[in-house]
């Protein structure tokens, strides 16, 4: 399979799962992950986080935005400014992991976000994407696609994925 998404509950383990792969392995990425924004202990919003570099705000629940999901408002516009640039350029690139994480109900307000997501998929580099476990149209087609395995995380399996992309995504970055 070209494509890799993990998906699971809320809490389960899966950006930190990301990060921990990546470390593994000795290819060239190209994306983001998202990361929790905290202030005094308590989470405020997420940032993006891209390999090149890049941090912005991508939620914050004292964020003047009209996106709002859950008590966090959306910034789409630091959402396609980068997150969306870093997808882009891992398209244009050969031989190099596209990462994004996450895809979820705060990225698929962006349809631009979501074209892009399918360009990615389509392309000749490999994906490795976390992805929302509840149903939701775009990401069940998603989930559907042949050239794609899903892995389905949750406390008791870390370890095993874990070890088990790394294997895959060597084995197929090769």
């Amino acid at each position: 399979m070209k494509n890799i998404l993990v998906t699971g509950l809320p809490g389960t383990g899966k950006t930190t799962l990301i990060k921990q792969v990546l470390n593994n392995l000795d290819i060239e990425k190209i994306g983001f992950y998202t990361e929790e924004i905290r202030e005094k202990g308590e989470r405020v919003g997420f940032k993006i986080v891209t390999f090149s570099g890049k941090e912005v705000i991508l939620s914050h629940k004292d964020y003047a935005t009209p996106y709002r999901v859950s008590k966090y408002y959306v910034s789409i516009e630091n959402l396609e400014k980068i997150a969306v640039k870093e997808i882009e350029k891992g398209i244009s690139k050969k031989n190099c992991l596209i990462v994004i994480d996450e895809i979820g109900k705060m990225e698929l307000i962006s349809e631009r976000f979501k074209k892009v997501v399918i360009y990615a998929f389509e392309s000749p580099n490999k994906v490795l994407a976390t992805v929302m476990y509840k149903p939701e149209p775009f990401c069940d087609i998603l989930k559907k696609r042949e050239d794609t395995k899903i892995f389905i995380l949750d406390k008791t399996n870390f370890g095993i994925i874990k070890d088990n992309l790394v294997k895959q995504l060597t084995d197929k970055i090769k």
